[in-house]
């Protein structure tokens, strides 16, 4: 019965997936208005409870601390929780869950993360857990403007 307890107590750590600690995760429909405010591309997270790659993702890529300082500076960082009841309000007045943004998003599984310039166009998507070293290199492919001359799979090909 211990053992049972002691996995079942392991599976629950293992499973949770909530932003990653100590990153300044907002609500979309603040990321948007800060993004504008600070001339910043956003990175969406879209994870939610449960999600054992997003646990994965946050315990093995987000911890490393050269990641999140590029990361905190150079997007604004919005989460949402592809499940929540959450509501938020577009930019258009309209008012949604966070789920209902994951649906007209096309987030059918977690994690996925979206780059989106500052105006909340989609650059691109990338789901599934992804190491420190696609990090960097979503990060470039934003920073360094190649995302208007090429896909994201053709700039990785030349990599």
């Amino acid at each position: 019965m211990r053992y049972l307890l002691l996995l079942v107590l392991l599976g629950a750590e293992i499973a949770a997936a909530d932003p990653p600690d100590n990153y300044p995760f907002v609500s979309y429909d603040t990321g948007l208005q800060q993004a504008q405010q600070e001339k910043k591309p956003i990175f969406l997270y879209f994870g939610r409870y449960g999600c054992g790659f997003c646990a994965k993702t946050n315990k093995e890529s987000f911890s490393d601390a050269d990641l999140k300082k590029r990361y905190v500076d150079n997007y604004v960082l919005v989460y949402a929780d592809a499940e929540s009841g959450g509501r938020l309000t577009l930019p258009s007045g309209e008012r949604i869950t966070e789920a209902e943004l994951g649906a007209q998003l096309n987030v059918f599984a977690t994690p996925v993360f979206m780059y989106l310039d500052m105006n909340g166009e989609l650059l691109f998507r990338a789901p599934g857990f992804k190491t420190v070293k696609e990090f960097v290199d979503f990060d470039q492919y934003v920073q360094e403007g190649h995302y208007k001359t090429q896909s994201i799979n053709e700039f990785l090909s030349k990599r």
